[in-house]
């Protein structure tokens, strides 16, 4: 399953600078529910047992791809924690990206390379960008699985054309898809007696930019309930 992407990963990236978040490419993202709180359930030897709304979260993404059919997404892997939320997912070539019409996205392009250097340990803590970068940190609460380290790769330049909507509402992207996600949530606790459930504001983003990092992310993802320590 995982050479089904090789050709396809992308060099370190700054959000809202110079990457557009619409571009085909492999995402890994995190969404949090606000100070944490155990809304989707509870784990249990292991194995994560989901909450009414936990089941509602699971089924609302299973549904993304037909919800948005225009812009060729898969699903790849994800799970659903007692506070948060995985998923690596991945955006195909669409008439969004894939064209270089002035009514388009021009897509952006780069080359991955490898390095010892990168890594997302215990220490560090999701900038307000919500970008990684050599600095970045994510503290243990933000990271659940202390164990694990993502990927190591180095910067190099990238050629890189304006995105048409950069600064401009955000549509067709990776941000519509988390937010319209977020949103169908969060309307179905208001109707249902969930008045209290709130999401964190930002996301945490990664993009997979090499298969070493798409595989370490996978396992991370799949091993994360039994890995669970709570927070």
């Amino acid at each position: 399953m995982s050479d089904k992407y090789k050709g396809i990963y992308r060099g370190q990236t700054f959000r809202l600078q110079n990457w557009d978040y619409g571009s085909e490419g492999l995402y890994f993202i995190t969404i949090c529910t606000q100070n944490r709180e155990h809304f989707f359930g509870e784990i249990n030897d292991g194995k994560m047992n989901l909450s009414e709304i936990g089941k509602i979260v699971e089924s609302e993404w299973f549904k993304t791809p037909s919800i948005r059919p225009d812009m060729n997404l898969e699903l790849v892997e994800f799970v659903v924690m007692p506070n948060h939320f995985h998923a690596i997912i991945y955006i195909g070539a669409n008439e969004y990206n894939n064209s270089t019409d002035e009514n388009c996205r021009d897509a952006m392009h780069c080359v991955p390379t490898i390095s010892p250097s990168d890594t997302i340990s215990p220490s560090d803590t999701i900038s307000p960008s919500d970008t990684i970068s050599p600095s970045d940190t994510i503290s243990p609460s933000d990271i659940i699985t202390p164990s694990n380290t993502i990927a190591s790769f180095e910067t190099i330049p990238i050629q890189t054309k304006k995105s048409k909507n950069q600064f401009g509402p955000q549509s067709k992207n990776l941000a519509s898809i988390v937010r319209g996600f977020k949103s169908a949530i969060t309307t179905w606790c208001r109707k249902n007696n969930y008045p209290d459930f709130k999401w964190q504001s930002l996301f945490h983003d990664h993009i997979i930019r090499n298969q070493q990092a798409f595989e370490k992310i996978q396992q991370y993802i799949i091993n994360n309930p039994k890995n669970w320590k709570d927070d």
